[in-house]
């Protein structure tokens, strides 16, 4: 309705939107969802192809899971995790517990997945400080790695658009290091011997590893489209951590509960961190939740040194509706055996991709794993051109998002470090819903290789 575009207009700032998209006469109003389909005012319905952001697992419209919010509202709206516990916070830290990997065991809530990140940050310099190493403040993080945008969680994340004018207000305890992209080794040589594991311990020796608190990574990487890290490149990781005295984060705010198919990436990946921050799939994005789960040796020597607590805290984490709605959330994903909906499905869905690639000049590469993937865009793959500066303004300016809603589907246009499409559907689709989704994007890519033939003839 042109009144409630008109309220948002005027009245609403956007997140991470181009003013110029903002203002657009044709910007959607979204209204209501249904499974893997949002509908906007004017009745329009768009395939949601990104799970609102990598977070509405289980789909839209759940009745059971708005029951649960309702039912825990009637009984007790709120009460904070200081000093006192209440059950839904408990259950949901015991469920959580329960389904992530090796002595994982205690969960800390906050209500984002960049207060989760603060909070891993905060947790391993007082794990630290209460051993006595307390030079060890530093973090090591990967570039174009997205780890949030709160202060301490931007001075991690590793994408210079989103850090550049925050410059003078980042921490600088934190070091980048070169990602897994393009990273292998020849067959029978050693992981250990990755470019990127190599950097990782020279950054830790150049810095001094008795300053470094922390190595902070997502098994799958979200900037730079989707790296899926080479065979044994987090056991390397783990070993680093080890043989330096640092604690390992694995960020799984995108990964946990089901992108992968497992209940986190580093189930998937077979490596127990001494952290994992999770948020979005955790409530279905039916309520704001976060947390960092850590492994309680770490936790137990802390309250055991003269520490005596994590001096922590936020007034929502662990809401009571939240952590109700975590609970409904984790049962369904289990007992709808959506997990093994992904595993079933994701070879089908690569395919799929797979299949664009064949049939678009414009697409170079696709990545990814699970209900996760990117299509990196180049000019034209016979031919090995790359998109030139023009192409690459007019991309990324607004013709791919102008070509995703001509489409009606709601994938990424993405531009961290590459000209991207990312895609990450409901973990509840089916193959229905995955040929109608490599439907809509082949669409867009029908659309681009148009764009860019035509751009190319222009320029000629």
């Amino acid at each position: 309705m042109s009144e409630l575009r008109h309220a948002a207009q005027s009245h609403l700032i956007p997140h991470f939107t181009k003013g110029s998209a903002w203002k657009a006469s044709d910007l959607p109003v979204i209204d209501y969802g249904v499974g893997c389909y949002v509908y906007d005012t004017d009745g329009t319905e768009y395939l949601d192809g990104l799970a609102g952001l990598f977070c509405t697992n289980l789909g839209h419209g759940r009745s059971d899971l708005t029951a649960a919010a309702c039912k825990q509202m009637d009984r007790l709206a709120f009460s904070p995790t200081w000093g006192t516990a209440h059950p839904s916070a408990a259950r949901a830290a015991e469920m959580i517990a329960r389904r992530f990997p090796g002595d994982l065991d205690e969960v800390f809530f906050v209500s984002s997945g960049s207060e989760a990140v603060e909070s891993a940050i905060k947790f391993a310099r007082a794990y630290h400080v209460s051993r006595g190493d307390t030079e060890r403040y530093k973090v090591i993080a990967r570039d174009w790695a997205y780890h949030g945008t709160t202060l301490g969680a931007l001075s991690v994340t590793g994408i210079p658009k989103f850090r550049k004018h925050f410059e003078p207000l980042l921490w600088d305890g934190v070091r980048h290091v070169r990602n897994t992209y393009g990273d292998s080794v020849p067959d029978g040589t050693p992981p250990s011997e990755l470019e990127s594991i190599k950097a990782m311990e020279a950054m830790i020796l150049a810095e001094g590893p008795e300053t470094i608190a922390m190595i902070s990574a997502e098994p799958v990487q979200n900037g730079r489209g989707a790296l899926v890290p080479p065979t044994g490149y987090w056991q390397e990781l783990r070993k680093l951590a080890d043989k330096y005295g640092i604690l390992l984060h694995a960020d799984e705010v995108i990964n946990a509960f089901g992108r992968l198919g497992h209940w986190t990436g580093s189930e998937r990946l077979d490596v127990v961190p001494d952290m994992i921050t999770f948020a979005k799939g955790v409530t279905s994005a039916y309520q704001p939740l976060g947390g960092v789960a850590i492994r309680r040796p770490l936790v137990e020597a802390l309250w055991e040194s003269e520490l005596g607590s994590y001096m922590h805290g936020s007034t929502f984490g662990g809401h009571p509706v939240a952590t109700a709605v975590a609970c409904a959330t984790i049962g369904a994903l289990e007992n709808e055996h959506v997990l093994d909906n992904v595993l079933t499905n994701e070879q089908p869905l690569r395919d799929r991709l797979d299949a664009l690639l064949d049939a678009h000049h414009c697409v170079k590469e696709v990545r990814g794993t699970g209900y996760f993937y990117a299509i990196e865009l180049m000019a034209d793959r016979r031919t090995g051109r790359e998109l030139d500066d023009a192409q690459i303004a007019s991309l990324q300016g607004g013709m791919l998002n102008k070509f995703v809603h001509a489409a009606r589907v709601l994938v990424r246009p993405d531009d961290r470090g590459a000209t991207m499409l990312t895609i990450s559907p409901p973990l509840i689709a089916d193959a229905t819903v995955l040929d109608d989704l490599a439907a809509r994007v082949d669409d867009v890519l029908t659309m681009t290789d148009d764009h860019l033939a035509a751009s190319y003839l222009a320029s000629a």
